[in-house]
């Protein structure tokens, strides 16, 4: 069993026990969870970045858990899952894309997945492919692909992002991409969707115009209990055509995801804007899923109206699902570092099911699964901050972002926050302030000259000065927020660049 410290690094002086996201460790990448619980443990499934990755998806599979009774304790037996398992991997195909894992009736677990080329390439052309294994977290052995009756790979649509459940008994699988220009019908846009088409899934032009269903959208089949037969025809779970509808402003892209709570089964994805999950539900499992809503963004558009221009970080793809541990709902997602989609950290919020079955869209925080604020005192990392932004903000990976926005990154091991320049604001929702005056000691570097402004959202903020040093420095600011739980703010003026390491509170007696 690999035990790591949530810091990824060993630092005594790091708060330890603290339930903030990301939950895993800070050198740690696994985005597109799928959390599960199984028995008296919670696991997350998910593909595995490289901090400072330069595709998708470039690890082989590592799952780690956490006891029920204490989700500061996520460790990992190392690989659950290596690519070159899958009688497909080579040049073309070598990263291992965004899984999901189901008990079978005869008590095994089935990892379901779809295996990739680099940025994405040949990741729609399919057959989903399925491992095996006797515990939850592996290690998992390649078992085979996703067939018809007569044994041929299922390849309907678009074999991408598998979902599945154990729905008492019966073994669901849901899978899709949304495209929106596949709404073209005739004339050049039409010629050119496609062939757009055909590059894109690794299918004909008759292959294409001769599904009934169309290629896109999230679509839903049964399987037999030896979990890889298809036995029924795919069903489509989301419009087609999705103007004039409650779908219109969010369609479906990808990240199909599945849960049934109570009687209601909840379908959350991410909508083409990429940033979002959103949720649709339904009393069946396989049609008249009506759009509920946006559950979270990694960049909390939309949370209190907020546009996508006012967004409090830097956004890009998102996916994730709900899990319910010791009778609270969570939502699990991820959010983007070093500045493009290729450095995902797993993240976590709790949410509300109200008795109507809606879910309010919950803000991005530092707080994961302490649900409420952390506790003002000790010392945090930086790259637990939630609010960093500037006005050259971009989305991940592009050339405005990686030359000018600010982003967490890691190096040697350890994380920190760097191209912080003048107007960048850098926040971390919540901290539980004692009432106490309090000294902020902050740890920073660069070649950055001017003032660093440290407050909360609703007081005075105090104005520190920074001058260039390539060492770390500490630099000390007093603040007397009050009591309760308020969001800590740091806001830099001045020239130059600055890196950010380690915040420490230090209560004044």
């Amino acid at each position: 069993m690999k035990h790591l410290n949530v810091m990824g690094r060993e630092n005594s002086r790091m708060i330890q026990n603290e339930l903030f996201h990301p939950f895993l460790p800070l050198n740690e990448y696994i985005p597109d969870g799928e959390p599960h619980v199984f028995g008296d443990r919670i696991y997350l499934y998910g593909s595995h970045d490289r901090a400072g990755g330069q595709t998708y998806c470039e690890g082989d599979y590592e799952f780690y858990s956490a006891p029920l009774c204490d989700l500061t304790n996520w460790t990992s037996r190392g690989i659950s899952y290596r690519a070159r398992k899958d009688p497909d991997y080579g040049e073309e195909r070598r990263y291992l894309f965004a899984p999901d894992c189901v008990q079978g009736n005869d008590g095994r677990y089935y990892l379901y997945y779809a295996i990739s080329g680099k940025n994405g390439n040949g990741g729609y052309h399919g057959p989903i492919r399925v491992a095996a294994s006797d515990a939850p977290d592996g290690p998992f052995t390649y078992y085979g692909t996703v067939s018809d009756r007569q044994g041929k790979p299922f390849v309907r649509c678009v074999p991408f992002d598998p979902a599945v459940i154990n729905d008492d008994g019966q073994i669901r699988l849901y899978y899709g991409a949304g495209f929106p220009f596949e709404n073209y019908a005739g004339g050049i846009r039409g010629k050119l969707s496609v062939l757009i088409q055909e590059k894109m899934l690794g299918k004909t032009k008759e292959e294409i115009c001769g599904e009934p269903l169309g290629m896109s959208g999230a679509l839903t089949v049964e399987l037999a209990d030896d979990m890889v037969t298809v036995v029924s025809e795919p069903k489509k779970i989301t419009p087609a055509k999705t103007k004039g509808t409650p779908w219109e402003a969010h369609p479906f892209f990808e990240a199909s995801s599945i849960r049934k709570i109570g009687d209601t089964y909840y379908f959350l994805y991410s909508s083409q804007a990429g940033h979002e999950l959103c949720y649709a539900t339904s009393r069946y499992p396989d049609r008249d899923f009506v759009y509920r809503g946006v559950v979270i963004s990694n960049g909390d558009v939309g949370y209190h109206g907020r546009k996508f221009r006012e967004r409090i970080a830097l956004t890009g793809n998102n996916h994730g699902s709900l899990a319910c541990v010791n009778g609270q709902w969570y939502i699990f997602y991820h959010r983007p570092t070093h500045g493009t989609n290729f450095s995902r950290q797993a993240c976590v919020e709790p949410v509300t099911i109200r008795k109507d079955g809606s879910i309010p869209q919950v803000p991005v925080t530092s707080c994961g699964f302490s649900g409420g604020a952390l506790k003002a005192e000790g010392v945090y990392s930086a790259a637990i901050a939630c609010i960093l932004r500037n006005r050259h903000m971009g989305i991940a990976g592009s050339p405005l972002t990686e030359k000018y926005a600010p982003k967490i990154v890691e190096k040697d091991g350890e994380p920190y926050i760097t191209d912080i320049t003048h107007g960048t604001k850098t926040g971390f929702r919540y901290f539980a302030f004692s009432g106490e005056e309090t000294e902020v000691v902050i740890t920073v570097r660069g070649s950055a000259k001017g003032t660093l402004y440290v407050g909360t959202d609703r007081d005075t903020v105090a104005p520190v000065a920074v001058n260039p040093s390539a060492k770390w420095t500490k630099v000390r600011a007093r603040i007397a927020p009050g009591r309760g739980r308020k969001t800590l703010l740091l806001v830099y003026r001045g020239m130059g660049r600055l890196d950010f390491r380690e915040l420490e509170f230090i209560r004044q007696k």
